[in-house]
């Protein structure tokens, strides 16, 4: 299996320093990190690790659920996939997965049963396991 590789540089302490975090093995770019702005209400445009978590999860989630429309015999057309990751007290204490989707073959059960599989099962939502909570709304559009 593939292994995947992202390299972060810092400089500084954890309250004035920053660093930034490149995404080596697909070389599509590097993203500015910084303490206060991951604990701020504003990015600032700079990323954070509950950001690429939540980008992980969402399409991680979005390719397990997109395989388990298929086996439930269903066509997915498109799907819309949203995670929101919290930092609570020194960590990760809920993240929100929301999907919509446009599927064919599949009624509003099939595809909540279909979701509900992806989240179990999509290796990102075994990896955080540990998360206290991790809600799933699903609806069909």
């Amino acid at each position: 299996m593939p292994t995947r590789t992202a390299r972060t540089a810092w400089n500084g302490s954890l309250q004035e320093g920053s660093g930034q975090v490149e995404l080596t093995s697909s070389k599509v770019g590097t993203f500015d990190v910084s303490y206060p702005k991951r604990t701020a209400d504003e990015a600032g445009g700079t990323t954070s690790p509950e950001e690429l978590i939540a980008a992980a999860h969402s399409s991680c989630f979005s390719m397990a659920l997109s395989s388990e429309i298929g086996k439930a015999g269903g066509t997915t057309e498109s799907l819309d996939v949203t995670a929101e990751v919290t930092l609570g007290a020194g960590a990760i204490t809920k993240i929100a997965l929301t999907v919509r989707g446009e599927v064919t073959g599949l009624d509003a059960d099939g595809f909540q049963k279909a979701a509900q599989a992806a989240k179990e099962g999509c290796p990102v939502s075994k990896a955080l396991a540990a998360v206290d909570e991790i809600t799933l709304d699903a609806a069909l559009v």
